[in-house]
Parts: C-alpha cells; structure tokens; sequence
C-alpha cells in the first residue's frame, strides 16, 4: 500500500481519517497525516491509549514536513484481535504492520508502553528504524516498572472520586504549572469530535499491565545494539516510569542524547510539547 494514498498535508490531526491494514491474522487501525515525502514518522503509545490519546499539538508539528502515522495496537480501538501479554507480541505486530503498509525505513517516537515496544523494534528489526525517540519510558528489567500498576491504581482510584480524568495524577506534577498543562492537554484530546476511536475495554487495560508487568521482570536488553541515534525525553518527577530509567537507557545507548523537563511527570512532553515538538523536528531533520 502506498503512503501517499491517504496523504493530505491540510489535514489537522484533529480530522485525519481512521483507517485499518491487514496484518499478522488481524487488522490494525491507524492515521495518517502530513506529506507523502519523506521518512515516515510511527507513533506508537501508552497503556489504555487508543488513536484519540495522542496530542493533536505534537503530531500536527510533526506533520508539518514529514508523514506521521499513529498505530493501534492488536486488540486496542478499532484493531481486530486481543492485546497480547507481552512487549515481545507487540513489537511482532508492529513490524507486521510496517510491512504491511509498505514501509522499509520509520522513525520510531514510543511514549510509555510504546517505549517498550519501540525499543523491541529496534533491536528486532534494525534495518527498519532510521531514528528513534523514547519518551516516558524505560528498558526491560528498568526499576519499578514492574510496579507500574501498584503505582497507578491509587491515582486512577483518585482521579474517578475527584471527577478528572486519572491522567491529571497520572501523567503530571501537583503544582499550579503542571495542572494547568494537564487541562490544557486534556482539552487537545478532545478536539477530535468524529470518527473517535473505540474505547478501551477494562480486559485489553488488564492484558496491557500483565505486559508491562512482565517487561519490568524480564532479564534487561542489550542496549548496545541500537546503533541508530536515540532522543530519550522525560519528566524528571515521573511516578509511573521512574525517571532514573531515562537515564539508565541514555547511558546504555551508543548514540543517544537525554532530556529532562521541569517539574514534570511521565507525561512531560505533553506538558512542554511545544518544547518537545522543536526537540523532536530537529532530531529527526539532523
């Protein structure tokens, strides 16, 4: 299938159409925005996230001078299938379904889970990732990823008695500035007002924390075989992926730069996405 069939460079991530790709038994949903030229830019995202959740604001910028396509995972929004219990499915389906589309080379930006999941493909398919950005995340084995559902569920718990989504305690600080990125984030995602992805059941959320659990349990990953150049990006008060594991992976990369955000959680790049979004062009265009 050829990129350049659902290309509109003056489409907003807001409207981009949801489409789907047969891949590994199942169908995959995906969107697609900006140019036909050029590398390809996949994002692939958290826990619980379906297409809605990522920020219109970064993939926009992103879409300015390069094509940007998002993917569903196996068993998430409109995908076929059921989630897989491990990082190592995902990261299969991934490669099938960037196959399927035609594509021989991406950039790779994973945010949280799909950190996990883009480092497995990269080091699964080298070939096939130029440049890879790892944001909110950590590496198989990475401190108190395993904890990730521990930590969370308080926060989540929180979130249903205060009547905010749980991504306000989530993803961002206690502090003035933070909360008011998170409503502010929080507001992007609900710019998308048609064609909105299916929901997220409790049984796909559940099958995604066995995973992660099970990454955070797995013998640690030879780093040093991603040779391509690596961004890691984070919070420096992240909760969920605790921020010395940016670190961690920043040391264990041949060709990697690291970035903190301020006062910020494991969802800083949301909260300093103008930030990130110039951080990011620039690292792809180098």
């Amino acid at each position: 299938m050829p990129l350049s069939r659902y290309a509109d460079p003056s489409r907003r991530w807001a409207d981009a159409p949801t489409r789907t790709v047969a891949a590994a038994g199942t169908t995959f949903a995906y969107r697609q925005l900006g140019p036909a030229a050029g590398v390809p830019v996949v994002l692939l995202n958290h826990w619980g996230a379906n297409l809605d959740n990522f920020d219109p604001r970064i993939v926009d910028g992103l879409a300015t001078s390069r094509p940007v396509l998002a993917l569903d995972y196996r068993g998430v929004g409109a995908s076929g299938g059921k989630a897989p219990l491990t990082v190592e499915e995902m990261a299969t389906d991934t490669v099938a379904t960037l196959r399927a589309l035609g594509l021989d080379q991406v950039d790779l930006i994973g945010f949280s889970l799909g950190g996990f999941v883009a480092q497995d493909v990269a080091l699964r398919a080298p070939a096939l990732v130029r440049r890879l950005i790892l944001a909110g995340t950590g590496p198989a084995g990475g401190t108190g990823i395993e904890r990730v559902g521990t930590v969370s569920w308080p926060l989540i718990l929180k979130g249903l008695l205060t009547f905010k989504d749980p991504k306000t305690y989530l993803f961002f600080t206690a502090s003035e500035t933070s909360r008011r990125a998170a409503g502010a984030f929080l507001g992007r995602l609900k710019e998308r007002t048609s064609d909105r992805d299916t929901a997220v059941g409790m049984g796909t959320f559940l099958r995604q924390l066995k995973a992660i659990k099970a990454w955070g349990r797995q013998a640690p990953q030879d780093l040093a075989r991603i040779a391509c150049p690596v961004l890691v990006a984070n919070g420096d008060r992240d909760l969920m992926v605790p921020s010395p594991n940016s670190t961690d992976m920043a040391r264990r990369l041949p060709n990697a730069e690291l970035v903190f955000y301020e006062d910020a959680g494991h969802g800083g790049i949301f909260q300093y996405h103008e930030a990130f979004t110039r951080k990011a062009v620039a690292f792809l265009d180098a």
